[in-house]
């Protein structure tokens, strides 16, 4: 999934609407891309050898949650751990 940025700016904007259809739609969409993207990142840890520790630490999140999380995911790096 590549996001237009200036689709990501229209629905950064829409958060704001009065109209909660608009305003929940794009709060939805948001996640969605923020998803998408974590997962990415997370595979790009995983691949430049990172630990389950170091990924949760910057997500703010428990290392135990993360690997739940992405431990299915077919990841290059270190096993395990």
């Amino acid at each position: 999934m590549r996001a237009n940025p200036a689709d990501v700016t229209t629905l950064a904007a829409d958060t704001g609407s009065r109209d909660p259809e608009t305003g929940l739609a794009a709060v939805a969409a948001l996640r969605s891309l923020v998803d998408v993207l974590e997962a990415l990142q997370v595979g790009q840890a995983r691949s430049a050898g990172w630990t389950w520790k170091q990924i949760a630490e910057r997500l703010g999140v428990s290392k135990q949650a993360v690997h739940q999380k992405y431990r299915g995911h077919a990841f290059g790096g270190p096993g395990g751990e």
